[in-house]
Order: structure tokens, then C-alpha cells, then sequence
């Protein structure tokens, strides 16, 4: 791979970080709000639906940091 390919691919995993990073800052403070709500309206139709939006930007957050794996791997 040349030296331009590489620095494309590092911008792209900067890039990444950041939306990782913003992704998990959001993540948080949507489990902050989920864990300030009451026990009955956690059980609720919204808190379930906060606790299913917090489970798929965890996974959305573990894919990215895949991606960044796999982008490392074939710089090498």
C-alpha cells in the first residue's frame, strides 16, 4: 500500500474516532437520563425504548471500533 492510500485511511479512522467518541458521549447521557427515571417508568414503554437505543449504540459503537481494527490490520 502506497503512502497516499495510508494517509487516506488514517483521515478515515480519525474520522471514525470522532463519531465514536460522540456516539459514546450520547450513549451516556441517554443511560444518565434511563438511570434518573423512576423504577416504574423505567419499566415503561419509553424506558424500554431507551434502554433498546442505548443497546444499539453500544453495538454500534463496538462495530466501528471493528472497523477501525480492520482498516489498522490492513495498513499493516
Amino acid at each position: 500500500m502506497n503512502n497516499n492510500r495510508r494517509k487516506l485511511l488514517k483521515s478515515i479512522i480519525n474520522k471514525l474516532n470522532e463519531c465514536n467518541s460522540e456516539l459514546e458521549s450520547i450513549k451516556e447521557e441517554e443511560q444518565d437520563a434511563f438511570d434518573n427515571f423512576p423504577e416504574g417508568l423505567q419499566e415503561s414503554e419509553r424506558g424500554e425504548a431507551m434502554e433498546n437505543a442505548i443497546s444499539e449504540m453500544e453495538d454500534a459503537i463496538s462495530s466501528m471500533e471493528d472497523a477501525i481494527s480492520s482498516i489498522e490490520t490492513a495498513m499493516e
